[in-house]
Formats: C-alpha cells, sequence, structure tokens
C-alpha cells in the first residue's frame, strides 16, 4: 500500500501552444490519480497575482480539496504561486508559509497531512529560485526543516530548477533525491527540473513522469509522481 504524491508546473495554465486552458490543466491533474499535489504557477505574475487556476474549477471538476493555504494576496490561489492539493478523506493538521531566501521573491509551503490510513507526514512543497547560490540557501532552509521533524516521515517535492544530477543539493546529506525523468521542455523534455527528496525510512515504490499528448501541451513541464512506501494508505492503479 502507497500514497501516490505528485507535482506539477501548470506554467499559469498557458500551454505550449500558448493558449490558456485551465481545463486542460485540470484534466492531466486528474490523470495523475494522485492523493496529494503539489502545484506550481498557479498565479499570475502582476499586480495583485490573481488566480490563473480557478479555484471553482478544482472544487467542481477534481476530487481535490485546497485546505486553508496561505496566499500571496487576496485574489491569489497560492503562495509564491503555489498550493497543495489533498484529497476527499484525508486531513491537513497544519499549514505553514516559508520564505526562502534568495534574489528574487520565493516561498515554500510546509503541509502536515493525516491520509486516510497512514501516519501524519510533513510535505515541503517548493519552487526553487533560478541561481544556483539562491538554490543552495533555499536547500539549506527546506533541510533546516525536514531535520526538525524527524523522527516523522518527511519529504519534499516541487520545480527545483537543478540542471545538474548533484551539484546544488549538497544541504541534503542523509535525505535521498529522486528524479522520475525528464520534464521540461514539455514538448521534448531533457531536463529533469522536478524530483522529490524524501526521509529516511520512506521508501518511493514506482515513479514516472506522466508524458500525454494532452500534457505536452498543457504547460512548459510535465507533471511528475511517486508511489510513497512507509505510510500506509490505499492501494494505486498502474501508470
Amino acid at each position: 500500500m502507497t500514497l501516490r504524491i505528485a507535482s506539477y508546473n501548470l506554467h499559469k495554465c498557458v500551454g505550449t501552444d500558448r493558449k490558456h486552458d485551465p481545463a486542460r490543466v485540470v484534466n492531466v491533474i486528474n490523470a495523475l490519480h494522485a492523493d496529494v499535489i503539489a502545484l506550481q504557477e498557479v498565479d499570475k505574475r502582476m499586480g495583485e497575482r490573481p488566480a490563473a487556476l480557478p479555484q471553482k474549477l478544482i472544487e467542481e471538476e477534481t476530487d481535490f480539496i485546497r485546505h486553508d493555504m496561505p496566499r500571496t494576496t487576496a485574489a491569489s490561489l497560492g503562495w509564491h504561486g503555489q498550493v497543495v492539493l489533498v484529497r476527499r478523506g484525508s486531513r491537513v493538521l497544519g499549514v505553514e508559509p516559508v520564505t526562502l531566501p534568495g534574489l528574487e521573491p520565493r516561498g515554500a509551503i510546509a503541509v502536515n497531512i493525516a491520509p486516510d490510513s497512514g501516519a501524519p507526514f510533513l510535505l515541503i512543497a517548493a519552487h526553487l529560485g533560478l541561481r544556483r547560490t539562491d538554490r543552495r540557501a533555499q536547500w539549506a532552509r527546506i533541510a533546516e526543516i525536514m531535520a526538525g521533524v524527524k523522527p516523522h516521515p518527511t519529504l519534499a517535492i516541487g520545480d527545483f530548477n537543478e540542471w545538474r544530477a548533484r551539484h546544488g543539493f549538497e544541504a541534503l546529506t542523509g535525505f535521498h533525491i529522486h528524479a522520475p525523468g525528464a520534464t521540461y521542455p514539455s514538448r521534448a523534455p531533457i531536463g529533469q527540473l522536478d524530483r522529490i527528496v524524501t526521509s529516511p525510512g520512506l521508501r518511493v515504490v514506482r515513479k514516472g513522469v506522466l508524458d500525454t499528448p494532452l500534457a505536452r501541451v498543457a504547460s512548459d513541464h510535465l507533471p511528475i509522481w511517486a508511489d510513497i512506501g512507509g505510510i500506509v494508505t490505499r492501494a494505486h492503479p498502474s501508470s
């Protein structure tokens, strides 16, 4: 029995055909069959940073709930463009917004989740900076949070913006880094920018990239998923 965690950079719901189409993004989200999904770039960047992915569409067309997550502004869906959706039946025990160091404004979300069957765990959703110097400092902050919840299970997932396999992850001593596959650019992916970090005791039983014709056009990133062992919950269909 495993828990499926997923991550998807929506690119503000603007596809590789330059069309803004939240409905097809939601179809990609549903195709992941995830229990928890971290989303990046859910808001537009200018002004009040209004939501690019309408919350009403999530409520009506998915089995996910946007729990009481932080917002960058009243018009935003997420915190620094990020939100974590949890499937109905699981509980969110607490949420902490994290401001990350760096030249450009970046943030993460630390979410304490209790699955419908299994032990609570901490999920950190992050969209890291474009400069490796900033990412190293951001990882130092995230690793501090992850180490602080031991021995409870914890993982981080998101768009880490790192092209190299090992460089930039020096702060993650004792944790495991998983790259499900190439996700960027979605039409012809070569960069493994979207990854997962797990604490000792958690097992990545299966992992992958959702590479479908729709996913290749819906955003400039392909979504990733991983079935995590060590947190007991329902079985998943094969992907």
